[in-house]
Parts: structure tokens; C-alpha cells; sequence
């Protein structure tokens, strides 16, 4: 069973992204309300896909993923920003630190399926 971690500081924008998860088989999902706590729940165990916001209160979202890519047993862990930054400069500093997908808020519930099926590992 593979595990999608959804982090953002909107329970709002969890329950959406959640939602638009909901249909994936062999899939859990469990939420982090912010980055330090998506930090903490890595670090109790593996995660499959990270779907995460870049403005947070506590860890920016870049943060995160240069966590995450600076440690060996997450080094090929898909990350997927979902963000409401459209601008160049966000976009190229998050996949310079190693995201593999960039969506801006508003996304399609659509959307974050087809990259759930194309990234998590078969």
C-alpha cells in the first residue's frame, strides 16, 4: 500500500486534495498542517509522494524538499508543489531544490490524480 503525504497550512486546501486522492487504489493519504510536521511524519516512516504547499507558517516548503533531498532514503521521493505561487522564480527555486511536479493553486482535482499515477512507484 503506498502512502501520499498532503501537507499545507489550509485544512480547506487538505480536505480538497484529499478528496481529488480519494479515487487512487492501493493508496493511503495522511495530512501535515504544516512543514515542520511533514518533516516530523518522514521521519516516523516511509512516505510514497509528497503533495506540498510552499507558504507555510513554521518550514517553507523549499525547505522541506532540501530536507527531504538531503537525506539518502528520500532522494528519489516524487514531490509535487501545489501552490498558489505562479511566478517564475518560485516555480524554478522549487524545482531547483528537487520537486518533480509544479501545480498552482487553483488546481484540477484531475490534475493531482494523473501525477499521483505517474510518479508514485508501481
Amino acid at each position: 500500500m503506498a502512502r501520499i503525504l498532503v501537507v499545507d497550512d489550509s485544512p480547506t486546501i487538505r480536505k480538497m486534495m484529499i478528496a481529488s486522492l480519494r479515487g487512487l487504489e492501493g493508496v493511503t493519504i495522511e495530512e501535515a498542517g504544516s512543514g515542520l510536521e511533514a518533516v516530523e511524519r518522514l521521519a516516523l516512516g516511509p512516505v510514497d509522494m509528497l503533495f506540498l504547499d510552499l507558504n507555510m507558517p513554521d518550514i517553507h516548503g523549499v525547505e522541506v524538499i532540501q530536507f527531504v533531498r538531503s537525506h539518502s532514503a528520500y532522494a528519489a521521493l516524487p514531490i509535487c508543489v501545489v501552490t498558489t505561487r505562479g511566478d517564475e522564480a518560485s516555480k524554478t527555486l522549487a524545482m531547483d531544490a528537487g520537486a518533480n511536479v509544479y501545480i498552482t493553486k487553483p488546481f484540477s482535482p484531475h490534475d493531482l490524480a494523473e501525477q499521483a499515477n505517474k510518479l508514485l512507484p508501481q
